[in-house]
């Protein structure tokens, strides 16, 4: 096969870093060059590119959605409590609020360090929620239009 001479003009760091590609590769210089400009004209690479990138941004869309659901569910947990703990707790009477304050601030002491203990192990209570939830529906009877079977 004949082939095309061509003269062309590079700075001279990339001219260096194909100089130390051919010789680490042991080929001449002529044929990384060709190899290279090959590669950057054949549409199936950049096809190829393509495909890789959108790969990627599924996983990463993937991994918010994820993000998103947990944090949904955290803070539907946080909010029930609250409510919850409002609703169900009454008020103390003036008198007991020193004292109340005082197991109160222990009590959040107790909190935290339950808290930093949890998140050292890297348990998470939406972890729990879910291996509880999927036990549930395990044991569940399934139901059918004749009733439980």
């Amino acid at each position: 096969m004949k082939k095309a001479k061509l003269e062309i003009y590079m700075s001279w760091k990339i001219f260096r870093s194909l100089e130390e590609f051919a010789k680490r590769h042991d080929k001449p210089k002529s044929l990384v060059a060709q190899a290279a400009i090959s590669s950057f004209l054949s549409p199936e690479d950049s096809d190829r590119r393509e495909a890789a990138m959108v790969k990627r941004l599924d996983r990463i869309l993937r991994a918010l959605d994820r993000l998103e659901r947990n944090d949904t569910i955290t803070l539907e947990t946080i909010g029930l409590f609250i409510r919850f703990w409002l609703t169900s707790t009454p008020a103390l009477p003036e008198q007991s609020s020193p004292a109340a304050r005082a197991k109160g601030a222990e009590r959040y002491d107790r909190f935290v360090e339950a808290l930093g203990r949890r998140l050292s192990r890297g348990s998470t209570i939406l972890q729990e929620v879910s291996m509880e939830s999927k036990q549930a529906e395990n044991a569940a009877p399934i139901e059918s239009e004749e009733g439980p079977r």
